[in-house]
């Protein structure tokens, strides 16, 4: 794991990000990718003479903006002691960020616990993690910092995503201090048994604790946040989505409420 990308977007999260994007790029000893996606580029409209004057003067306001920002983002960076590039890219948010994926290690992305609409973060969020091919760091607005070799926590409900999520957290979870896995019952059917997550870490040389809460009514989030700060974790695994993406976002669900209500970062796959 050596390639992190950051997303680059002028809102109440970018200081977390670029903060917690710098300390896991310096961790992993790596490369820091700066994309900034941004679907009004300068462009050309035939509607009439109105209209394409309008569409002038937003794309070129846009293109300021994204000047501005750019200089910004450079000028902090070459104080850093990082390797990093900054892209461009022509494209819906979630759309460039799931496009530049493929040759990319783990993307850092903001949760949607800012005070300001949250709604934007939290479709990114959603559609990132349904078209990318890396997982994704889910950085909390008032966090500033990610810290690879503290302690880790490993939502573990025997699924496909919870293994995908421990599978690509592996390079992560080698330095992290302590490796807890928390084994969460729910009523559904998974193939993993409970002891999976730690005999597959222990092939990777990582030793890890299992922790099982008592059976009770709590909501699961709410046990993974107890938890996570009885182990004083610096980050939680997790897989995302275990049911359909429409159910998450009309019902609740799991993945919805920690997006939207976690005071640590979250490392996440589907």
């Amino acid at each position: 794991m050596k390639s992190v990308m950051l997303y680059i977007a002028d809102d109440t999260g970018l200081e977390a990000r670029l903060q917690a994007a710098l300390d896991l790029t310096r961790s992993l000893g790596g490369h820091l990718h700066c994309l900034r996606a941004n679907p009004y580029n300068p462009q050309m409209a035939f509607d009439g003479v109105t209209g394409m004057s309008v569409m002038y003067d937003i794309s070129k306001l846009s293109r300021e903006l994204d000047e501005q920002l750019r200089a910004r983002i450079e000028k902090r960076l070459a104080g850093e002691d990082v390797s990093w590039d900054y892209r461009e890219e022509n494209a819906e948010p979630a759309r460039g960020l799931s496009k530049k994926s493929a040759l990319v290690d783990i993307i850092v992305l903001s949760s949607a616990s800012g005070e300001r609409d949250n709604a934007l973060p939290l479709g990114i969020l959603g559609d990132v993690l349904f078209n990318a091919t890396a997982p994704v760091v889910v950085q909390p607005d008032d966090v500033k910092k990610f810290d690879a070799c503290g302690p880790a926590l490993v939502a573990w409900n025997g699924s496909f995503e919870a293994g995908n999520a421990l599978r690509a957290a592996v390079p992560l979870l080698q330095m992290a201090s302590d490796v807890h896995i928390l084994t969460v019952e729910e009523d559904k059917d998974h193939d993993l048994p409970q002891l999976a997550a730690s005999e597959y870490l222990a092939y990777h040389g990582i030793k890890s604790e299992i922790h099982s809460p008592p059976s009770g009514r709590a909501a699961v989030d709410a046990v993974l946040k107890a938890e996570a700060n009885n182990v004083d974790a610096a980050y939680i695994v997790m897989g995302a989505y275990g049911h359909s993406r429409a159910r998450e976002f009309l019902f609740g669900g799991v993945t919805r409420n920690l997006f939207k209500d976690c005071p640590i970062p979250l490392v996440v796959s589907h």
